[in-house]
């Protein structure tokens, strides 16, 4: 490439969305390219000519490795929605002219569906007015609801940290339990799709008895069926841990969270913003049964926990975004990286890029035929696809006890 670059970041961040970054840059910079630009708070940012010198923070091995592991967005998010290119070209126009001004020759984003589709309406104007700009698009989501690619990078470490703390959270609810049992409720994140709540799946083992349930958004929820199963677990469990993911519905569409809560705040791309499902159910069973519930909301925690993140999710986004670069480089635009499983035993994974317009505001589901026929579990199918991704560990730099994280200048 003979022009300079830029990167930016979208969405809801990942404990590894950074190391992506890192990815980008270091393979710009084998390339040669004389500048890797950061965008500020991603396309928004952008749209203001808010950039940083990615050299300022990563010119050495030190920076990219303490870029690895820092959780969050380095570089700053948003959740800014490109509007219809019909009626907004001057919103176009304003990106094509920062980049000439900074002599930008590729955009690479990461992000998940909603950032996948910048990448495919900036790709497609340029097209379409013949720009010679180009546009890659990076996975990132802990939904790891992206289609085409086997997984995406981010999954794996939410993944990881959602098991351990379940196994946590297991170990103490038995801990109590001498005449009625404590009923847990562990609320996970998944508006639509329930990769995330069926990690709790991952921690069962020798030295676990698991969860005892867990409830997907990929099946509809029954009110009346969970109350006589908090019931049973009641009457025959000393300890009941259950995990539901925040996006889970009953019959007629409305998100559980919903019932306690009609005035549901929207996001600029009309997405819900849930919360309450764990406090709602826990609320309803104490009241029906008797029991003593508790309810947990792991929230941002497990897309933040870089500090148990895992190995292999940090060298596949590094990869995604190295990867990026070097399909750029062989002129490839309006494309996204994806993962590609080549063998289980060991593992091994590959990338390609595909094209943006199969991927941007599709949503994958959960598979069927991992689900328990209850509607409750998940069976072996996904175990077995799932417990590689969170496989190794990257040790946080401490310093005064505490895992030190790169911040960017204000």
């Amino acid at each position: 490439m003979k022009g300079n670059i830029v990167v930016g970041q979208s969405g809801g961040p990942t404990a590894v969305i950074n190391s992506s970054v890192a990815g980008v840059y270091a393979a710009a910079k084998k390339l040669g390219v004389k500048k890797v630009y950061g965008m500020v708070h991603g396309i928004q940012g952008f749209l203001q000519d808010n950039l940083c010198d990615l050299d300022e923070y990563l010119a050495d091995e030190t920076g990219i490795e303490l870029l690895k592991r820092t959780p969050s967005a380095f570089l700053g998010s948003c959740r800014f929605k490109m509007p219809k290119i019909e009626g907004h070209e001057d919103v176009y126009e304003k990106v094509f002219e920062i980049m000439e001004k900074h002599d930008i020759e590729c955009l690479f984003y990461a992000g998940g569906n909603d950032s996948m589709d910048t990448v495919k309406m900036l790709s497609d104007y340029a097209a379409a007015h013949n720009k010679p700009q180009r546009f890659m698009g990076v996975p990132k989501t802990i939904d790891n609801d992206l289609p085409i690619t086997d997984h995406c990078p981010g999954y794996g470490s939410a993944a990881k940290y959602i098991a351990a703390s379940i196994k946590e959270v297991i170990r103490d609810n038995e801990s109590f339990g001498v005449e009625k049992p404590t009923v847990c409720i562990v609320e996970i994140m998944g508006r639509n799709a329930g990769w995330l709540t069926a990690a709790a799946a991952l921690a069962k083992g020798e030295d676990c008895s698991g969860v005892d349930a867990i409830y997907l958004p990929e099946k509809t929820f029954d009110m009346d069926a969970f109350i006589q199963k908090v019931k049973h677990l009641g009457e025959t469990k000393s300890s009941v841990v259950i995990a539901v993911s925040e996006g889970i519905k009953i019959a007629d569409g409305r998100y559980v969270c919903e019932l306690a809560n009609e005035n549901v705040a929207v996001d600029a791309f009309g997405h819900k913003q849930m919360s309450g499902t764990a406090a709602y159910l826990a609320a309803e069973a104490a009241k029906v049964t008797g029991l003593k519930t508790r309810a947990i909301e792991f929230s941002t925690l497990q897309r933040a926990a870089t500090h148990l993140a895992s190995l292999t999710d940090i060298n596949e986004a590094f990869q995604a975004g190295h990867d990026a670069v070097l399909a750029a480089e062989e002129g490839k635009t309006g494309m996204m990286i994806t993962l590609n499983r080549n063998g289980d035993d060991p593992y091994q994974c590959g990338t390609s890029a595909y094209d943006i317009h199969a991927i941007a505001n599709v949503e994958r589901a959960v598979p069927d035929e991992w689900i328990t026929e209850d509607g409750c579990g998940l069976n072996e199918g996904y175990e077995k696809y799932a417990r590689p991704l969170i496989m190794g560990e990257l040790q946080p730099l401490f310093v005064n006890g505490l895992p030190r994280h790169l911040v960017r200048k204000k």
